[in-house]
């Protein structure tokens, strides 16, 4: 299922307000301004009277060329300058260096319903944070009904009907030190090519659902040690019902892939039946995926040996077979 994600000036303020030291210069009017490119740009053409191109639904940021340049405007040619920036509907203006700016062209700002900020921070350093939070909030991004957990450094995404238990898995994980990152529905989105991150809905974060318990707040009960904010998600075990599994792949050489959002990570379908120790099982499968990551591969090297023994005990047999004394 697709997630809506609809981005504002209120929430680039709100998210980005403490890394980049943001200050409101003026109106909150311009908070409900969406963001439609996720992109940044400073207009120092437009402003010098170029206006032929202009991207105006990006946010503008002025660093020291553009406050240079306005400072050696006379008031009459900042104030048309200022109007033609503004009539572009730009969705907010950052100012960097901590750079002052003219009381009345604030007042321009505010007819216009225009947010300015300032920030103390090089331009350079806002581009790089605000960038990274862009294109991640504009990333492609779905909801999944499942269940994810931090194993061992590993994303295990636990899938599978309503009611067998993922949740259950997932408590029996965090008691052993494991950390809960969803619960019931796991927002995923594609960072970059080839990475996944899955982050919990923020109603539902820190919680799970335990059927004839109810809500349980992992946080208040076992601490900020079992939680996390989001994790890269890098496996998918799927619980089925044991009778609707008619063949198990038991040595593992058998592998399968599941997508979500043109990215393929490995799945692994899991029987269910009473008795069983999942939560040890799923260790077990981080701890197998950790040892992929480092190159080693068990199945491999047990189908090595198996094919030595084999060619051992050929060559025994041919011996003896030659052996016509």
């Amino acid at each position: 299922m697709k997630a809506e994600h609809t981005l504002t000036v209120e929430k680039i303020f709100d998210h980005n307000r403490q890394a980049l030291e943001l200050k409101l210069l003026n109106t909150k009017k311009g908070f409900k301004k969406p963001i439609k490119d996720h992109d940044l740009n400073r207009p120092g053409l437009l402003l010098s009277g170029f206006i032929d191109v202009f991207a105006n639904e990006k946010i503008q940021v002025f660093g020291y060329t553009e406050i240079g340049y306005i400072d050696t405007l006379s008031k009459d040619q900042r104030v048309d300058a200022f109007k033609r920036l503004l009539k572009s509907d730009i969705p907010c203006l950052i100012i960097a260096n901590n750079a002052r700016i003219d009381r009345y062209l604030l007042d321009i700002a505010n007819k216009t319903e225009t947010s300015v900020f300032r920030s103390p921070h090089h331009t350079i350093q806002i581009y790089s944070v605000l960038l990274d939070y862009l294109n991640t909030e504009a990333a492609p991004r779905i909801n999944v009904h499942g269940t994810l957990v931090d194993v061992y450094g590993i994303g295990v995404l636990f899938t599978g009907r309503s009611g067998i238990g993922k949740s259950e898995i997932a408590l029996d994980l965090i008691e052993r030190g494991h950390r809960l990152v969803a619960d019931d529905v796991v927002e995923i989105f594609r960072k970059r090519e080839g990475v996944l991150i899955g982050t919990s809905q923020e109603l539902l974060k820190n919680m799970i659902e335990i059927r004839g318990v109810g809500l349980i707040d992992i946080w208040s009960l076992f601490g900020i040690r079992a939680i996390r904010i989001q994790k890269r998600v890098e496996v998918e075990v799927k619980l089925e019902d044991h009778q609707d599994i008619s063949e198990y792949d038991r040595l593992g050489t058998k592998k399968e892939f599941t997508s979500y959002l043109d990215v393929e990570i490995p799945l692994i379908r899991l029987p269910i039946f009473p008795g069983k120790n999942i939560t040890v099982i799923s260790e077990v499968i981080a701890l197998k995926l950790m040892q992929r990551i480092y190159g080693f591969k068990p199945e491999q090297e047990f189908i090595k040996k198996l094919n030595q023994k084999i060619k051992k005990n050929d060559k025994i047999r041919q011996y003896l077979a030659d052996d016509i004394e």
